[in-house]
């Protein structure tokens, strides 16, 4: 898994995109609404910064700021590092690990691709765990 490029682990479906004057609150209901914890922040079609549900509960609620009037300009992480599709995702996830992120967009030639996140990385183990637990409770009602 670590081997595979960013752009074969990629979340493109659930990439959540809102404008730099997209309320914080409309934000976190885009982001309940996918089950995503990440907005791409764009501007005419750049990626101009990331808005994380870390950033709900730092930047916003401990700061006592109204998320039905605070823009995502005023609280996003500008300029947010990013990774080429072509990356291996072990190389994304050493990244996030390092900088102490969870999202990292996959941008190309300036354009937004998808992203990438640290829960990206669980999902196929977590999946064979339920198999092989699957499979241990069916074998079990065998004998």
């Amino acid at each position: 898994m670590f081997d595979q490029t960013v752009k074969q682990v990629m979340r493109r479906q659930k990439v959540v995109k809102a404008t730099p004057q997209t309320l914080v609150g409309q934000a976190a209901k885009l982001m309940a609404g996918k089950n995503v914890g990440a907005v791409m922040v764009v501007d005419e079609g750049r990626l101009i910064g990331i808005f994380t549900e870390r950033d709900i509960a730092y930047r916003v609620v401990a700061r006592g700021l109204d998320p039905r009037a605070t823009p995502l300009a005023e609280v996003m992480t500008p300029e947010p590092e990013t990774v080429a599709p072509g990356q291996p995702f072990g190389y994304a996830l050493l990244r996030m690990h390092e900088r102490g992120f969870r999202h990292l967009p996959v941008v190309e030639g300036g354009k937004l691709l998808g992203i990438v996140s640290a829960r990206s990385a669980m999902d196929p183990t977590l999946e064979e765990f339920v198999s092989e637990a699957q499979r241990r409770e069916h074998y079990g009602r065998q004998r």
